[in-house]
Protein backbone atom coordinates (compact mmCIF):
# COMPACT_ATOMS: atom_id res chain seq x y z
CA UNK A 1 0.00 0.00 0.00
CA UNK A 2 1.23 3.14 -1.05
CA UNK A 3 -0.01 7.02 -1.41
CA UNK A 4 -0.11 10.17 -0.86
CA UNK A 5 -2.78 12.03 2.29
CA UNK A 6 -6.13 9.97 1.92
CA UNK A 7 -4.91 8.22 -1.80
CA UNK A 8 -3.65 5.08 -1.74
CA UNK A 9 -2.61 2.26 -4.28
CA UNK A 10 -4.03 -1.13 -2.99
CA UNK A 11 -2.86 -4.66 -4.33
CA UNK A 12 -3.58 -7.88 -4.44
CA UNK A 13 -2.90 -10.89 -6.42
CA UNK A 14 -4.82 -13.63 -8.33
CA UNK A 15 -4.69 -16.84 -9.86
CA UNK A 16 -5.88 -18.31 -12.87
CA UNK A 17 -5.10 -19.15 -17.06
CA UNK A 18 -4.47 -17.10 -19.67
CA UNK A 19 -5.45 -18.52 -23.37
CA UNK A 20 -4.48 -16.99 -26.92
CA UNK A 21 -3.46 -18.96 -30.37
CA UNK A 22 -4.78 -22.24 -29.02
CA UNK A 23 -2.15 -22.20 -25.41
CA UNK A 24 -3.09 -22.20 -21.77
CA UNK A 25 -0.75 -21.09 -19.25
CA UNK A 26 -1.30 -20.42 -15.72
CA UNK A 27 -0.59 -17.19 -14.81
CA UNK A 28 -0.70 -14.43 -11.44
CA UNK A 29 -1.90 -11.49 -12.19
CA UNK A 30 -1.06 -7.70 -9.94
CA UNK A 31 -4.69 -6.11 -9.07
CA UNK A 32 -4.45 -2.82 -8.53
CA UNK A 33 -7.09 -0.87 -6.68
CA UNK A 34 -6.48 3.50 -6.60
CA UNK A 35 -8.50 5.75 -4.56
CA UNK A 36 -8.97 6.42 -0.69
CA UNK A 37 -11.96 5.13 1.94
CA UNK A 38 -14.54 6.18 -0.19
CA UNK A 39 -14.09 5.66 -3.75
CA UNK A 40 -11.65 3.93 -5.64
CA UNK A 41 -11.08 2.51 -9.83
CA UNK A 42 -9.81 -1.19 -10.16
CA UNK A 43 -7.24 -1.44 -12.73
CA UNK A 44 -7.82 -5.17 -14.60
CA UNK A 45 -10.34 -7.96 -14.14
CA UNK A 46 -8.12 -11.13 -13.77
CA UNK A 47 -9.96 -14.24 -13.05
CA UNK A 48 -11.86 -13.93 -9.82
CA UNK A 49 -14.98 -10.96 -8.66
CA UNK A 50 -14.07 -12.30 -4.99
CA UNK A 51 -10.89 -11.30 -4.82
CA UNK A 52 -10.80 -8.29 -6.49
CA UNK A 53 -14.07 -6.97 -4.24
CA UNK A 54 -11.50 -8.32 -1.01
CA UNK A 55 -9.68 -5.36 -2.02
CA UNK A 56 -12.33 -2.82 -3.02
CA UNK A 57 -14.36 -3.30 0.19
CA UNK A 58 -17.26 -1.38 0.73
CA UNK A 59 -15.83 1.72 -1.35
CA UNK A 60 -18.20 2.87 -4.42
CA UNK A 61 -16.30 1.75 -7.52
CA UNK A 62 -16.05 4.56 -10.16
CA UNK A 63 -14.68 2.58 -12.98
CA UNK A 64 -13.06 -0.66 -13.96
CA UNK A 65 -10.44 0.35 -16.66
CA UNK A 66 -8.69 -2.61 -18.63
CA UNK A 67 -5.00 -2.24 -19.21
CA UNK A 68 -5.83 -4.42 -22.63
CA UNK A 69 -8.16 -7.15 -23.13
CA UNK A 70 -6.30 -10.10 -23.15
CA UNK A 71 -8.59 -12.60 -21.26
CA UNK A 72 -6.49 -12.68 -17.95
CA UNK A 73 -6.92 -8.63 -17.61
CA UNK A 74 -10.58 -9.11 -18.44
CA UNK A 75 -12.23 -12.61 -17.52
CA UNK A 76 -14.52 -11.33 -14.95
CA UNK A 77 -14.90 -7.88 -15.94
CA UNK A 78 -18.49 -8.03 -16.87
CA UNK A 79 -19.38 -9.86 -13.82
CA UNK A 80 -17.79 -7.70 -11.61
CA UNK A 81 -19.47 -4.57 -13.53
CA UNK A 82 -22.56 -5.96 -12.09
CA UNK A 83 -21.30 -6.65 -8.51
CA UNK A 84 -19.77 -3.52 -7.07
CA UNK A 85 -21.68 -0.65 -5.73
CA UNK A 86 -24.28 -2.72 -3.98
CA UNK A 87 -25.03 -4.36 -7.73
CA UNK A 88 -25.69 -0.75 -8.95
CA UNK A 89 -22.38 -1.87 -11.29
CA UNK A 90 -19.60 0.39 -12.72
CA UNK A 91 -18.72 1.21 -16.63
CA UNK A 92 -15.99 -0.82 -17.99
CA UNK A 93 -13.41 1.44 -19.65
CA UNK A 94 -11.30 -0.34 -22.60
CA UNK A 95 -9.62 1.65 -25.33
CA UNK A 96 -11.65 0.63 -28.70
CA UNK A 97 -8.71 -0.72 -30.79
CA UNK A 98 -8.22 -3.42 -28.40
CA UNK A 99 -12.10 -5.30 -29.62
CA UNK A 100 -10.79 -8.44 -31.08
CA UNK A 101 -9.32 -9.31 -28.14
CA UNK A 102 -12.24 -8.25 -26.14
CA UNK A 103 -14.44 -10.39 -28.54
CA UNK A 104 -12.23 -13.25 -28.19
CA UNK A 105 -13.74 -13.61 -24.39
CA UNK A 106 -16.68 -12.01 -24.32
CA UNK A 107 -18.26 -12.13 -27.72
CA UNK A 108 -19.43 -9.63 -29.88
CA UNK A 109 -22.93 -7.56 -30.53
CA UNK A 110 -23.62 -10.58 -33.01
CA UNK A 111 -23.25 -13.11 -29.98
CA UNK A 112 -26.59 -13.79 -28.05
CA UNK A 113 -24.53 -13.77 -24.83
CA UNK A 114 -22.23 -11.60 -25.92
CA UNK A 115 -20.79 -8.52 -23.31
CA UNK A 116 -19.13 -5.45 -24.94
CA UNK A 117 -17.38 -2.54 -22.54
CA UNK A 118 -18.99 0.73 -21.68
CA UNK A 119 -16.89 3.65 -22.39
CA UNK A 120 -13.80 3.80 -24.68
CA UNK A 121 -10.31 4.70 -23.15
CA UNK A 122 -8.33 7.09 -25.26
CA UNK A 123 -4.79 8.66 -25.47
CA UNK A 124 -4.05 11.48 -23.10
CA UNK A 125 -8.39 11.08 -21.07
CA UNK A 126 -8.06 11.92 -17.63
CA UNK A 127 -9.35 9.83 -14.84
CA UNK A 128 -10.11 11.52 -11.59
CA UNK A 129 -10.48 9.64 -8.60
CA UNK A 130 -10.10 10.50 -4.53
CA UNK A 131 -8.61 13.52 -6.08
CA UNK A 132 -5.82 12.74 -8.02
CA UNK A 133 -5.79 11.92 -11.43
CA UNK A 134 -4.66 9.13 -13.20
CA UNK A 135 -3.58 9.75 -17.46
CA UNK A 136 -4.09 7.72 -19.79
CA UNK A 137 -1.24 6.98 -21.89
CA UNK A 138 -1.63 4.52 -25.49
CA UNK A 139 0.90 2.25 -25.37
CA UNK A 140 -0.05 -0.53 -28.26
CA UNK A 141 2.76 -3.62 -29.29
CA UNK A 142 1.49 -6.01 -26.48
CA UNK A 143 -1.90 -5.59 -27.53
CA UNK A 144 -3.35 -2.54 -30.43
CA UNK A 145 -5.59 -1.02 -27.06
CA UNK A 146 -3.19 -1.35 -24.80
CA UNK A 147 -3.15 1.67 -21.76
CA UNK A 148 -0.92 2.61 -19.07
CA UNK A 149 -2.24 4.69 -16.13
CA UNK A 150 -0.21 7.03 -15.06
CA UNK A 151 -0.87 9.21 -11.76
CA UNK A 152 1.34 11.96 -10.98
CA UNK A 153 0.93 12.61 -7.81
CA UNK A 154 1.40 9.54 -6.72
CA UNK A 155 4.44 8.82 -8.71
CA UNK A 156 3.59 5.44 -10.46
CA UNK A 157 2.44 4.55 -13.60
CA UNK A 158 0.13 1.31 -14.29
CA UNK A 159 1.79 -0.57 -17.06
CA UNK A 160 -0.35 -3.92 -17.82
CA UNK A 161 1.67 -5.96 -19.84
CA UNK A 162 3.41 -2.72 -21.54
CA UNK A 163 6.55 -3.16 -19.28
CA UNK A 164 7.52 -5.21 -16.36
CA UNK A 165 10.42 -5.66 -13.48
CA UNK A 166 13.56 -6.77 -16.53
CA UNK A 167 11.85 -5.43 -19.70
CA UNK A 168 9.40 -5.10 -22.49
CA UNK A 169 5.94 -7.54 -22.11
CA UNK A 170 5.77 -10.20 -24.35
CA UNK A 171 4.99 -10.53 -28.07
CA UNK A 172 5.11 -12.74 -30.77
CA UNK A 173 1.17 -13.60 -30.40
CA UNK A 174 -2.13 -12.56 -32.32
CA UNK A 175 -2.27 -8.97 -32.21
CA UNK A 176 1.59 -8.34 -30.81
CA UNK A 177 3.76 -6.52 -32.49
CA UNK A 178 7.81 -6.44 -30.37
CA UNK A 179 9.23 -2.80 -32.52
CA UNK A 180 5.47 -1.09 -32.07
CA UNK A 181 5.73 -2.17 -28.21
CA UNK A 182 9.57 -0.63 -28.00
CA UNK A 183 8.58 2.45 -29.60
CA UNK A 184 5.40 2.82 -27.45
CA UNK A 185 7.60 2.17 -24.36
CA UNK A 186 10.51 5.20 -25.60
CA UNK A 187 7.92 7.63 -26.63
CA UNK A 188 5.02 7.49 -23.80
CA UNK A 189 7.17 5.79 -20.80
CA UNK A 190 10.48 6.45 -20.89
CA UNK A 191 9.02 10.58 -21.07
CA UNK A 192 8.32 9.86 -17.34
CA UNK A 193 10.51 10.84 -14.40
CA UNK A 194 13.11 8.15 -13.71
CA UNK A 195 12.04 7.42 -9.71
CA UNK A 196 8.65 6.71 -10.98
CA UNK A 197 7.66 3.17 -9.47
CA UNK A 198 6.29 0.57 -12.44
CA UNK A 199 3.46 -1.31 -10.94
CA UNK A 200 3.21 -4.09 -13.35
CA UNK A 201 0.36 -6.39 -14.57
CA UNK A 202 2.61 -9.26 -13.41
CA UNK A 203 5.12 -9.69 -11.34
CA UNK A 204 7.02 -6.82 -8.81
CA UNK A 205 7.43 -3.45 -9.43
CA UNK A 206 10.18 -1.46 -10.45
CA UNK A 207 11.07 2.14 -12.10
CA UNK A 208 11.10 3.91 -15.32
CA UNK A 209 14.66 4.30 -14.67
CA UNK A 210 15.62 0.50 -14.11
CA UNK A 211 14.03 -0.01 -17.38
CA UNK A 212 15.66 2.43 -18.76
CA UNK A 213 18.71 0.50 -18.38
CA UNK A 214 17.42 -2.40 -19.54
CA UNK A 215 16.21 -1.25 -22.78
CA UNK A 216 18.12 1.58 -23.23
CA UNK A 217 17.30 5.49 -23.90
Amino acid sequence: MSGSGSVRVDHGVTSGTFSLDGETHQVDNNVWVVGDDTECIVIDAPHSVEDILAIVGDRRVKAIVCTHAHDDHVRVAPALRVAVNGGSGAPIMLHPDDRPLWELTHGGPDDVDGELWDLDLADGMSLEVAGTTLRVLHTPGHAPGAVCLYAPELGCVFTGDTLFHGGPGATGRSYSDRPTLEASIRAALFALPDETVVHTGHGEDTTIGAERAVLGA
